[in-house]
């Protein structure tokens, strides 16, 4: 936990925060700081700054809270994710919230097996679990949106042709495509396919939104990989 991700619930006065749960426990175990220390705070969806440790008991700690510095900045990045296999998908939740990610469509493909959609971790408090891991690592504040979407034609038929306009529209696909593009802060809407990757039809139904197919090597990296691979590929983070 490189950031003590506070909410609103936490203040008792504009400027005091006590915290008695899983954070607590943490920062209690391995931060183990005494008062006067500070750590590393920041308001969800607002700003970052520091908390000066006031007490500390068994039971919770009390910060004195500055936040003076904005949220880091966010990649202009719109992400469309074939729905990962669950035991994938914590880690990738996580690095894609630690990397600034902002906008995510969790999307149907041929290759995701129907059982993944009926996975405990797709329930909003799961999928926000994993995004509030992501952010402590990263030091970011600003929780990112997902967006679950079952039906892969619909989906790229009737919304995606509005979430691509004006950006760099890309889709990871390791045939018949060109080397990834050089790193920009261009803005841009990625699609990843699922483990083996998009079909020849997703592929061209993609193509004919505006997409453009690119590789990034020989190599085929599983998509927990393959996310920050793109990510690190792409923009100069």
């Amino acid at each position: 936990m490189n950031l003590i991700l506070l909410y609103t619930s936490d203040f008792t006065d504009d400027n005091t925060v006590v915290i008695n749960d899983r954070r607590f426990h943490h920062i209690r175990s391995v931060h183990q700081p005494e008062p006067g220390e500070t750590l590393k705070v920041g308001l969800l969806d607002g700003n970052r700054g520091t908390g000066e440790v006031l007490s500390l008991c068994d039971k919770e700690i009390v910060f004195n809270v500055t936040l003076d510095r904005p949220a880091p900045e966010a990649l202009p990045l719109k992400l469309i994710l074939a729905l990962p296999r669950p035991k994938m998908m914590k880690r990738t939740l996580q690095t894609i919230a630690a990397m600034g990610v902002k906008e995510i469509y969790l999307i149907n493909s041929y290759r995701v097996d129907k059982s993944y959609w009926s996975s405990p971790l797709l329930q909003p408090e799961k999928i926000r679990e994993q995004l509030v891991l992501g952010l402590e690592q990263s030091g970011d504040t600003v929780m990112p949106e997902v967006h679950l979407r079952k039906r892969f034609k619909p989906f790229v038929e009737d919304e995606l042709p509005a979430i691509s306009q004006n950006t760099r529209a890309l889709v990871a696909h390791p045939y018949h495509a060109t080397p990834c593009p050089v790193a920009s802060a261009e803005p841009t809407t990625l699609a990843i396919g699922p483990e083996g990757g998009f079909i020849a039809y997703e592929v061209e139904k993609l193509k004919e939104c505006g997409f453009n197919a690119i590789h990034i090597g020989e190599r085929i990296l599983r998509v927990e990989n393959a996310v920050p691979v793109l990510l690190a590929r792409l923009f100069p983070l």
